[in-house]
């Protein structure tokens, strides 16, 4: 193990960004699903309470990552994979598994469940990012260097595909082949990659029905405004209703049960009906800031391990949210992603927390 470099404050910038988005998105999960919950649940504050004991959760890791040593999880990067593995595996079972829209992403343990993918995706960084540091020499080399760690990005992506969650599963395939590529991976290999892999791309696309119909929707939801493309459909309306400044925080009419998945998914359609362009810039420039601090950090990384692991961290974190942001504003296919920090969904919160606690930690050693 590395040793413990001289330790500095953790990055301030990034600290109150990664505040201000879980405290702004508790707001705006409350203001986006109270009425839902008091229909469904009857209690209007079902959904924030379950995200304020997830945010808690998620804040006891967020400190103690701070302060662990992260070149610790070095040395547990193969067991943290393996046991990502098993859980995806179970999962999938009718044991473990918890079915929830036609999908398998949910282990339930007694009152709680959570999504192992969340826990899969930070194991996987830390994997390759161990990978990167210890195979410097032979990541050049297609048999001994790339093969191994592909097998591994394979399965993972693989089983999170299988439950189905295409868009985790891409998004996090995008984050590891960018991080090869800065590891080392020559261009043609990544090259040759990405061509193997859009023939792979296209055939799962047209495989599922519903896949081919929310690309076409994308491509032109008031064809079929009633069914697939209702939910583009009804988030711009919801962009284009908030105008400069909004209709008001609280006064949204789109989240009276006309936009599916307010508080989750499109959350950010409700956040610009409300707070306006004004406030749907703000989200999107705190994520700008959140890039530049971490790029900042894995750039000043004390060695490659933790500048693999920051930066590889900050890309998956930033591509979720320019997914979401870019779905609900019509520039890509609908997909099943959160926004980061903001979105409801405790397992995505708590382990974006912990994901970015490490994040901090990194920082604390950084050379200045």
């Amino acid at each position: 193990m590395k040793q413990l470099h001289q330790l500095h404050h953790p990055d301030l910038n990034m600290l109150g960004v990664t505040v201000a988005l879980v405290v702004f998105g508790l707001m705006m999960i409350y203001s986006s699903s109270a009425i839902f919950a008091s229909q469904q649940y009857n209690n209007s504050w079902y959904f924030f309470q379950k995200q304020l004991l997830w945010a808690l959760a998620g804040a006891a890791a967020f400190i103690v990552l701070i302060k662990t040593d992260y070149h610790h999880l070095q040395r547990y990067s193969r067991v943290l994979i393996i046991i990502s593995i098993v859980l995806l595996a179970l999962v999938l079972t009718g044991i473990f598994g918890r079915e929830v829209g036609g999908a398998k992403r949910w282990i339930r343990l007694g009152p709680l469940s959570f999504q192992p993918s969340e826990l899969a995706k930070i194991s996987l960084l830390i994997y390759i990012a161990d990978y990167l540091d210890r195979k410097q020499s032979k990541i050049s080399k297609m048999l001994k260097g790339i093969v191994p760690v592909l097998l591994v990005i394979g399965l993972i992506c693989g089983l999170i595909l299988v439950e189905p969650d295409m868009g985790t599963s891409v998004s996090l395939g995008v984050v590891c082949l960018g991080m090869l590529f800065v590891g080392g991976l020559s261009i043609w290999y990544l090259g040759s990659l990405i061509a193997m892999v859009i023939p792979v791309f296209g055939y799962l696309i047209v495989s599922k029905p519903y896949r081919m119909r929310r690309l076409m929707a994308f491509f032109d939801p008031w064809s079929d405004p009633k069914n697939v493309g209702y939910q583009i459909i009804q988030s711009l309306i919801a962009l284009g209703s908030g105008g400069f400044l909004g209709v008001g925080l609280g006064n949204s009419k789109q989240k009276l049960l006309y936009l599916p998945a307010a508080h989750t998914d499109f959350i950010f359609p409700i956040i610009g009906e409300e707070l306006g362009f004004l406030g749907a810039l703000s989200v999107v420039v705190l994520f700008f800031v959140f890039a530049w601090r971490g790029l900042k950090i894995s750039f000043h990384a004390p060695d490659l391990f933790g500048s693999m692991l920051a930066g590889g961290i900050t890309l998956m974190i930033v591509l979720q949210a320019l997914i979401n942001i870019g779905v609900s504003c019509a520039l890509f296919p609908t997909k099943g992603l959160p926004l980061p920090l903001v979105s409801y969904g405790g397992s995505n919160l708590a382990f974006t927390l912990a994901s970015i606690g490490i994040l901090l930690n990194i920082s604390r050693q950084t050379v200045k």
